[in-house]
């Protein structure tokens, strides 16, 4: 099974998910200077910015990150967090990667999850990958 990479700002929402998940998964960091490259197709995991609107839903870091041709290239499918109190703007960071990159928007949650939120993604991840070409 190929990997998850996550970004998780310093309210640690989405990394909180992740540990509950229990995946194998690399983190995108705070730091904008540091950077991480993958080398395997991944799922990205990435909350929801900015109140609503499209403009900076998606985290500068995580921009940062799928800028890398090489990172962008291996992106096969998107989940993202949100706040429902943003209507639909609710999980709008996994709606415009799904977009730009050209892959699936799997799911989304609201801010750490609840179990049934866990076990979805267990699955939803896992069935993903069985589905995927063996060479991609």
């Amino acid at each position: 099974m190929s990997q998850l990479v996550y970004f998780s700002s310093s309210s640690e929402n989405t990394h909180r998910f992740m540990q509950r998940l229990g995946l194998p998964a690399i983190r995108i960091p705070l730091n904008e200077r540091e950077r991480i490259r993958v080398d395997e197709p991944y799922i990205l995991v990435v909350p929801s910015y900015g109140g609503g609107g499209t403009a900076g839903a998606v985290p500068r870091q995580v921009i940062r990150f799928l800028n890398d041709e090489h990172n962008r290239a291996l992106i096969r499918g998107v989940i993202a967090s949100g706040n429902r109190n943003f209507g639909e703007a609710y999980g709008r960071a996994g709606e415009v990667i799904s977009q730009k990159c050209g892959v699936p928007w799997l799911y989304r949650f609201e801010l750490m999850g609840t179990q049934s939120d866990i076990d979805n993604v267990r699955k939803g991840v896992s069935e993903f990958w069985q589905r995927q070409p063996q060479n991609v």
